[in-house]
Order: C-alpha cells, then sequence, then structure tokens
C-alpha cells in the first residue's frame, strides 16, 4: 500500500480506519474489535477516533483493538471544541489517553473550530507534545480561511492535516483547500470517503465497479486514494468490510474511468463553502 508523509516526516499507511459510530452498542463490540485488529494486520495501522464519538466509547474499542500492538499503529484523535480551551485540551487529552490505554497519541486534532482562540489551543497541543503526550496535532473541519489564520499562529507552521469531509459527491475542497494544503506539503485526511454509502447505487459507479470485477464502494474509495497528498479513514465494523476496503486500496482506475466519474460527479467550477458532517 502506498504511503503519505505528514510534514514532520511521520509516514503512514494512505488507507486507515475510522471508528466513527462505534462504542455505541455493546452488542457490536467483539465485531469491532476484531475489525480494527484485523485492519492493522492488512496493513490499514492508521486508526482515527475522536472524543466525541459514542461519548469517548469509540476510543475505548480503539484501545482494545490496539492492545498489545501499540508500536504498529498510528493512532489519531479529537478534542471537541468546547474543550479546547489551554487546560480543556490537556485535560480532554488525558482522558482520551486513559480511555485509549496508552500513554501518547500520535495525531491529535481540534475537531472543528469553535468558541475558544484558536492560540490557546495551539498552545495547550505545544504543552502535551512537551510532555509526550502528543506527537503531533492537526485540524479537522477548517476551511482556507481558518487555515490562514492557523499558520499565522506562532508554531502554527507544525499543523500536520486537516481532516475534511472529501468523496466523490462533495468535491468542494478540490477548488481551494487542497491545493493551499498540497502547495505545503499537509496532506488531507478524507472522512466519509464514500458518503456512507449514500452514493454507492449511483449507475456510474455500478458500471465502472463490473468493468474491474469491483464493488461501487471500492470504486469509490479508489477514487479518493487516486491523490497522492489524502488519506482516507473508512470506518468498518465487520471482517469483510475491512477486506473489501483494503482490496480497493490496490485497484488502479483508468482515464476512462475517471472521465466517467467527472461526468457523473462533477468538479466544482467555484469556492465553495466547507462541508462537514
Amino acid at each position: 500500500m502506498k504511503s503519505i508523509a505528514f510534514p514532520n516526516g511521520s509516514s503512514v499507511p494512505a488507507l486507515g480506519q475510522g471508528t466513527w459510530y462505534m462504542g455505541e452498542a455493546a452488542s457490536r463490540r467483539a465485531d469491532e474489535v476484531a475489525a480494527l485488529r484485523y485492519g492493522i494486520d492488512l496493513g490499514m495501522t492508521l486508526i482515527d477516533t475522536a472524543e466525541m464519538y459514542a461519548d469517548g466509547g469509540a476510543e475505548e474499542v480503539a484501545g482494545e483493538a490496539i492492545a498489545g500492538c501499540r508500536d504498529e499503529v498510528f493512532l489519531v484523535s479529537k478534542v471537541l471544541p468546547s474543550n479546547a480551551s489551554r487546560k480543556g485540551t490537556v485535560a480532554a487529552c488525558e482522558a482520551s489517553l486513559d480511555r485509549l490505554g496508552t500513554d501518547r497519541i500520535d495525531l491529535y486534532l481540534l475537531h472543528w473550530r469553535g468558541g475558544v482562540p484558536l492560540s490557546e489551543t495551539l498552545q495547550a497541543f505545544e504543552t502535551l507534545m512537551s510532555a509526550g503526550k502528543i506527537r503531533s496535532w492537526g485540524v479537522s473541519n477548517l476551511d482556507v480561511a481558518d487555515m490562514e489564520k492557523i499558520i499565522g499562529l506562532k508554531g502554527g507552521d507544525d499543523c500536520a492535516t486537516d481532516q475534511v469531509l472529501y468523496n466523490l459527491s462533495r468535491r468542494g475542497i478540490e477548488f481551494d483547500l487542497l491545493p493551499w494544503c498540497r502547495k505545503r506539503g499537509m496532506p488531507i485526511m478524507a472522512y466519509s470517503p464514500i458518503e456512507q454509502g449514500r452514493i454507492l447505487r449511483h449507475p456510474a459507479l455500478a458500471k465502472i465497479a463490473a468493468r474491474h470485477g469491483a464493488t461501487p464502494a471500492q470504486i469509490a474509495l479508489a477514487w479518493v486514494l487516486r491523490d497522492p497528498h489524502v488519506l482516507a479513514i473508512p470506518k468498518a465494523g465487520r471482517r469483510a468490510h475491512v477486506a473489501e476496503n483494503r482490496a480497493a486500496a490496490d485497484l488502479v482506475l483508468s482515464p476512462e474511468d475517471f472521465h466517467e466519474l467527472d461526468a457523473a460527479f462533477p468538479p466544482p467550477k467555484r469556492s465553495q463553502p466547507l462541508e462537514m458532517l
């Protein structure tokens, strides 16, 4: 699988694993843990979670999945904007570490922008890095204007990534945010890369999938992974779904495929407000 490098030199697989909606039902926990472990075995060693997901339940699932193989995993979590004050960020991170059963988070993100000044959150990130509790930091759901503010702050050049909604039906970032990040060597993390399944009945996807002997979800995921500056974090709660996602990383789409997908899901022609779920 191809890898993507963050500005600090850390290299991760282009295809990771998301945990949104995990940890919400005890009856699914064993399957979710098994799915994450299987993904790690298949090389999908980046695991993305957040304190918001299932009120910390997803972090607990991730923590169980990485027990015994922590050093093989690149762990990402997020702080809620309501907790993103200087003291609140530190306390939130410590609570996440406890749920995850680890002593450090490899990449810690501000989940979206709230009322706390960005400078205060960055100060907290620096405190956490100095203490060894996080290895790097970034943001999520921030558009170009806020990214400009981030890099204009003291220490803002250390921002590792922007995690945003990106898939065939949500291509707005291609007009401005993606080029902005690409210019600075900052990869994009794409969440909901198959639009939570809502685009999978599109006839264009079905046609291309049939041509490749693949599923529509694999085509949609392979499309996101086409860009060397974008990594994807689909969620899969079952081993079979994990295997399907992993196989998508090996698909090579043709110029004809891209032409048909552009016709079915047109790229943006002007700047658009950043979308989020």
